[in-house]
């Protein structure tokens, strides 16, 4: 006997097609506002339209990682809405086949949205450099110097920078850290008091010491008078770029800069939840799933109207405790990591509680 039965993928499949109108539908919608607000701008900047239309192709990643949970919400509460009006579901339960089996393709539903979020969350922040790269959008600040700052380079390497001088083309004060995966890729610290930029020989440290740690017990440090960093390629100018936020880098990247940051004596608490919510709002369309389809099963009393606003004041709710933790958790009232799943954990006890009393 077949596990995947007629009415299984028949239940997926209406899922499924308000899934993708709605994963696709909004990030569409604000490419069509941005079009309208933007396009004169980079009319203006003589921008082609090739790399403009790339540009909103690019960026649909970082979109669709941020609506997949309401995506999953509205297809939820508009199928199981609709087989609830229509007697789809009563039927079944007549056939002997009960509302968590009916819904079984519809779990399924949510935990490919949950996958395919953790995907895109790694994919967006390559996707938006792209982006602003087309849209020649990263702003360079005005100023000769900058003071104080951290960069985040390639390879999971920090640049801490004391005083950078763009128009002299050097840096007082300066520290490259990388974080290693033990003896064969280990850990590294290079400080130096001066590095100098040399147009086609790239950057010389000048005056430092660099720190090989093996493991958490071993430290080999090297003293030198210069040294030539082969991969420090960025030129001055480069160093004014604004800096990535955490939506512009990955799990690791964004993990490595808070480990540098932290060594650096600066406050991660944000940025921790930050990046704890690359994991925790894709497998927020899981939770999602057991609160609406709990509530779904009585959208026949309003219809779509009902479903629209169940739908809608679920996601603001979501979105404004989201908010909330975000603020508790960087200001160290709660461990950043527990605010990060705070949400998703009240969600997930009342859809628990909910979903168990549904008649099944």
């Amino acid at each position: 006997m077949s596990v995947v039965r007629p009415l299984d993928r028949y239940v997926f499949t209406e899922f499924w097609k308000i899934f993708i109108a709605t994963a696709l539908g909004f990030p569409l919608l604000l490419i069509v506002f941005d079009v309208t607000d933007n396009l004169d701008k980079y009319l203006a900047k003589n921008l082609p339209a090739s790399n403009i239309a790339l540009s909103y192709l690019y960026g649909l990643p970082e979109s669709m990682f941020l609506i997949l949970p309401a995506a999953v919400l509205f297809a939820t509460v508009f199928s199981i809405g609709a087989f609830t009006r229509h007697s789809e579901i009563t039927a079944a339960k007549a056939s002997g086949i009960s509302f968590y089996r009916f819904i079984a393709p519809i779990f399924l539903g949510a935990v490919i949205a949950s996958a395919s979020g953790l995907v895109l969350g790694e994919l967006a922040p390559r996707a938006t450099k792209r982006k602003l790269d087309l849209l020649e959008s990263q702003t360079i600040s005005s100023m000769s110097q900058r003071y104080n700052f951290a960069y985040s380079a390639d390879a999971g390497r920090v640049y801490k920078v004391q005083t950078l001088h763009v128009q002299g083309e050097s840096i007082d004060g300066m520290t490259i850290e990388r974080r290693g995966k033990g003896p064969s890729y280990p850990s590294y610290i290079v400080a130096a008091n001066q590095a100098v930029y040399r147009d086609t020989r790239g950057w010389k440290l000048l005056s430092g010491t660099m720190h090989v740690l093996t493991d958490s017990l071993t430290n080999i440090t090297y003293a030198f008078d210069s040294l030539r960093d082969r991969r420090f390629v960025e030129r001055p100018k480069d160093l004014m770029l604004t800096p990535k936020a955490p939506a512009d880098m990955d799990f690791r990247e964004l993990g490595q800069f808070i480990q540098a940051m932290e060594r650096s004596g600066a406050d991660v608490n944000e940025l921790r939840v930050e990046r704890m919510l690359k994991i925790v709002i894709p497998i927020t369309s899981i939770v999602i799933l057991m609160f609406a389809a709990s509530l779904a099963t009585s959208t026949q009393r309003g219809g779509a109207a009902y479903g629209i606003g169940l739908s809608l004041g679920t996601t603001v709710i979501f979105m404004f405790l989201i908010q909330v933790t975000k603020a508790l958790g960087g200001n160290g009232l709660v461990s950043p990591e527990l605010a990060a799943w705070m949400p998703s954990i009240l969600f997930g006890v009342m859809g628990a509680i909910l979903f168990a009393r549904v008649r099944t």
